[in-house]
């Protein structure tokens, strides 16, 4: 119902404008809490154009605004023309909400998506870090979906770079580790292999020797890179599982070594230049210092050149193509960005997300100094058994053990999901288990107690809408409202934190009018306009949940 709100008062304001021969452009319209439910900001942009002062111009233009059944009124409080949704607007909302129930947060959206995220080379598990980009991908595609967008999830795997040749190079050379997890006795490999390069660098030649056997198409060489490869994912998709995070498609990089003679042959058209064997373009027009490399001297491709290919294989599959990527990701993003435009394909649009610390300290899995996701995600699930024990004694250990998991990974994606994509941050699994702290178990609480109200009573829709005229009823329905508006402004900004500060205030919306509004206990008319409120705040805070892939849990 926002949505239509809003386009109920960019018509009004443009005809308002038009009235008063004023010039009706960019309407400004913001969100400002505690002072109405939109607001146009647009009379500082005319004051210059007018010459008139900004409190004149939004007094004139509230005086030539007509009416709308979702508008109850409009006034001018100083520069601003504020706008109040009427009661009509209220009881449509409540209305739509439980009609659409879990479809509620459609916006029509039409986009065929293909969505890369996590794509972590198979060296080793997982740590914190790639669960951010896991968790901000994952959740991405949530809401895309939400909003009706088709989507597509892909893991990009690097199948065939130096890591992956020192992966080999050191399970030719090491003895495997068969008792722990693969991804685990993958990395205990690539640390040793590691280690005695750096002891004899000699042996690197017998590195870059696999690496070119197996772009020379030696089958035996591809099939140790494909075997280690395979058995390091078996260990990250049962981490990933246990995110709920899932990929539709793993697309290898070797997929497209029959594609680059073509795309190397048409960037030498666009001025790509060959020194000793090597080939680069000069991208210093474009405002980019350093030359994108797109083959080495000794013949072999380099990563930036087949993920122009990955992405032109990508472009013909869908009209939006989204990448989820580590800070340090930047420089060669935006040289396939510049490539993929030299060919006539747009860049893809990317979301980077700087990086995540643990209170231990930085991480390498080169060096073997990290702290893997498994850890993370064991040593919060035991938290949160601890407090789910404090707090529920009565429970089984089953039940208990089950809502430890959701609570515990729930409050893991949210407080990665919580800080914006573009801030580093330090993840405290303490504080992400705060229940006090508004994090992702807040949010389950509300949703549970919604649950634990409506499991007691029947909900048959038969209300009078009328009679939510608290304030804190009020405040419940127009966040409720604002759901679809959420979905809208990520599915076109992409920044999910968005979300997770609109669940938080939902979330406590609804605790102020569980803590002070009786319901089973009410009048029978109020109990039952007062169950239509919570049977919305549940349907709502049940997709929000739904969309940061969150477990909403019915018992806490």
């Amino acid at each position: 119902m926002f949505l239509t709100f809003r386009e109920q008062v960019e018509k009004l304001l443009t005809e308002a404008l038009e009235k008063c021969e004023y010039p009706s452009g960019d309407l400004a319209l913001v969100v400002k809490p505690g002072y109405a439910d939109l607001t146009s900001i647009v009379t500082f942009k005319l004051a210059s154009i007018l010459k008139l002062p900004p409190h004149e111009i939004a007094r004139n233009v509230v005086q030539h605004l007509g009416s709308d059944v979702l508008v109850a009124r409009a006034e001018a409080a100083g520069p601003y023309v504020n706008f109040f949704v009427s009661a009509d607007y209220l009881h449509r909302a409540l209305s739509v909400i439980l009609e659409e129930d879990q479809n509620y947060g459609r916006v029509n959206g039409d986009h065929i998506v293909i969505l890369e995220h996590t794509s972590a080379n198979p060296n080793g598990p997982l740590h914190i870090g790639h669960v951010r980009n896991s968790v901000i991908g994952d959740t991405l595609m949530r809401c895309l979906k939400q909003a009706g967008c088709r989507v597509e999830t892909q893991y990009y795997v690097n199948n065939m770079g130096r890591q992956i040749a020192l992966v080999v190079w050191g399970l030719m050379n090491f003895e495997l580790n068969g008792e722990i997890k693969p991804d685990h006795a993958t990395a205990e490999v690539y640390i040793k292999a590691n280690a005695e390069v750096e002891l004899h660098p000699t042996k690197l030649n017998e590195i870059r020797e696999l690496m070119q056997r197996f772009e020379s198409g030696d089958q035996d060489v591809a099939r140790l890179f494909e075997d280690a490869v395979e058995f390091c994912l078996q260990g990250i998709n049962q981490t990933l599982k246990s995110l709920h995070v899932s990929h539709d498609r793993f697309v290898w990089e070797s997929e497209f070594l029959d594609d680059l003679d073509g795309i190397i042959a048409e960037l030498r058209d666009y001025g790509a230049t060959e020194n000793d064997g090597s080939m680069h373009i000069d991208l210093s027009s474009f405002g980019i210092g350093k030359n994108l490399v797109v083959r080495r001297s000794d013949g072999t491709s380099v990563y930036a050149t087949r993920d122009i290919a990955y992405h032109v294989w990508k472009a013909g599959r869908c009209n939006r193509m989204i990448d989820v990527l580590g800070a340090d990701h930047k420089l060669n993003a935006l040289q396939v960005g510049k490539a993929l435009e030299l060919l006539n394909i747009g860049a893809p649009e990317v979301v980077f997300f700087e990086f995540v610390s643990l209170p231990e300290g930085s991480m390498s899995t080169r060096r073997g100094h990290f702290v893997s996701a498994d850890e993370v995600l064991e040593k919060v699930t035991e938290k949160a058994y601890e407090e789910v024990d404090k707090r529920r004694p009565t429970l089984s250990v089953e039940e208990k053990s089950s809502i430890a998991q959701a609570v515990g990974i729930g409050a893991t994606r949210y407080d990665l999901l919580r800080v914006s994509a573009d801030k580093p941050m330090v993840f405290n699994w303490s504080e992400a288990l705060d229940f006090e702290r508004q994090g992702g178990p807040f949010l389950q609480y509300a949703h549970a107690r919604a649950s634990n109200i409506l499991v007691k009573t029947i909900f048959d829709n038969n209300y009078d809408p009328n009679l939510l005229t608290d304030e804190s009823e009020i405040k419940v329905i127009k966040l409720c409202a604002k759901f679809p508006a959420v979905i809208e402004d990520i599915t076109k900004n992409l920044s999910v934190s968005v979300l997770t500060s609109y669940a938080r205030e939902l979330a406590e919306a609804f605790n102020q009018f569980y803590r002070f509004m009786p319901v089973l206990s009410a009048e029978p008319e109020v109990r039952r306009a007062r169950l239509a409120l919570v049977v919305s705040a549940r349907i709502v805070l049940r997709n929000v949940l739904n969309c940061l892939g969150i477990e909403p849990v019915d018992s806490m």
